[in-house]
């Protein structure tokens, strides 16, 4: 069976709850493999709205394995949160439908603090975190100072973890003008939260061996979005992991041969939120009209997108860096009744032309975009299940994107209910 791996193709939020949700329903196991909390997913099911922000978006799902990988960062306390809050809409969780990786890190309430009093800095540019303490806990886990979850079964091994890490971290926080940490205080949420966390630990990467072998459909779930790799993002306002597919196989424990099909996500459009570069960014009444009828604010944060016309350079790099074999094309019909729309088909620059995003932030910065004008439509596509129900200048639009970003679509989201989806290409078929 072909198993499929969906990451975000933009800056993030670009609808991959729905996308998941949709394919879910056909996969036998879902696997969260980067990222953390600080990564929103909205889903919408029989006019019940789910809002994730930690556990696969699978979880709704009865009859699946959903597993978190040790390519997450795990604050265990948001995790017992967001499992209570899912159980009160009717959602079962037990250790048969989650599994998280052992080896999985701990966002401990030290990072939060960190992340938030590093941002708060006046003398420092902001990168714009979510300040729930992502970025530190990544470092930790890099720095060989983490406590992972299989430590929280063992008081020894705890304290020994513990200590490494409060070394580094008290040092950080005396330049910062922090209280050293409590020890005993962490120590005992630690023993605290342990048996809420425990009972779902394994070992994900047998787990997933077990179901290649049993021929089982996995979907692997990625969060944020590929311009926020910490590598080929907008670096350094950028996550703290892998976003692109490749991280699929390293967050999980599973080879790379085990991935058949690469789905990218990608809105008709580009937001953004937080600091950093933007180069198809509108500050005028259409970027206004795309911020209200898209509805974009922060899942997780609340925070107001930045908007702007669909970049088709930053798609056509992020589909090469992450493999994509085809794109799932979200929010057309945020689109409907505007006169014209624009595409970004390059960049200017100091007098050239560039074909792709230069690495250098300064450069990023001083980009600007050259569009591409085509004619809009006044009919709706929300909604939308077939190509017959599209206004012919919509697929035009589309199909000038797929022949710009040199990918084809496979799914076009019509509206936020998981059945408006157009497929043109199964994910899932046998290859």
């Amino acid at each position: 069976m072909a198993n499929v791996v969906v990451v975000g193709a933009q800056w993030g939020d670009e609808g991959k709850g729905k996308i998941v949700d949709w394919l879910s329903e056909r996969a036998d196991l879902i696997a969260r493999f980067q990222g953390g909390h600080n990564a929103g997913h909205t889903l919408v099911i029989d006019g019940t709205t789910y809002k994730l922000s930690l556990l696969p978006s699978g979880i709704v799902r009865s009859g699946k394995l959903s597993v978190i990988g040790n390519g997450v960062v795990l604050d265990p306390w948001h995790l017992a949160e967001e499992i209570e809050k899912l159980r009160g809409q009717g959602v079962t969780i037990t250790p048969e439908t989650l599994m998280i990786a052992e080896n999985t890190p701990l966002i401990l309430p030290i990072h939060g603090e960190l992340d938030r009093a590093r941002e708060a800095q006046a003398s420092v540019a902001k990168i714009g975190t979510t300040g729930r303490g992502i970025g530190p806990a990544y470092e930790d886990k890099v720095g060989r100072r983490s406590v992972r979850v299989a430590d929280l079964a063992d008081t020894a091994t705890l304290e020994l973890r513990v200590d490494r890490a409060l070394v580094h971290h008290d040092a950080l926080r005396r330049g910062l003008g922090l209280d050293p940490v409590d020890r005993e205080r962490l120590m005992t949420d630690l023993r605290g939260i342990a048996e809420k966390v425990l009972p779902y630990a394994g070992p994900v990467w047998k787990t997933l061996a077990e179901a290649r072998r049993d021929n089982k459909r996995i979907l692997f779930e990625g969060a944020q979005g590929a311009l926020l790799d910490i590598d080929f993002g907008t670096y350094p306002f950028v996550t703290s992991s892998n976003t692109i597919a490749g991280q699929a196989a390293a967050g999980t424990g599973v080879g790379p041969g085990a991935i058949d099909f690469v789905l990218g996500i990608v809105k008709a459009y580009t937001t953004r939120v937080g600091e950093g570069p933007f180069p198809a960014e509108l500050d005028d009444a259409d970027g206004q009209r795309l911020g209200e009828r898209g509805r974009e604010f922060g899942t997780v944060t609340g925070r107001k997108r930045r908007c702007g016309w669909f970049d088709a350079v930053l798609v056509r790099q992020t589909c090469a860096t992450s493999g994509v074999t085809g794109i799932a094309l979200t929010k057309l019909d945020v689109l409907d009744g505007f006169d014209e729309l624009k595409i970004c088909v390059g960049y200017e620059l100091d007098g050239e032309h560039y074909d792709h995003l230069p690495i250098a932030a300064d450069r990023q910065a001083r980009c600007t975009p050259v569009y591409e004008t085509l004619p809009g439509w006044s009919e709706s596509t929300e909604g939308a299940r077939r190509w017959a129900d599209l206004p012919a200048n919509a697929i035009k639009y589309v199909r000038r994107i797929e022949e710009l970003i040199e990918c084809p679509v496979a799914l076009l989201s019509t509206s936020p209910e998981r059945e408006d989806t157009i497929l043109v290409t199964d994910p899932f078929a046998d290859r």
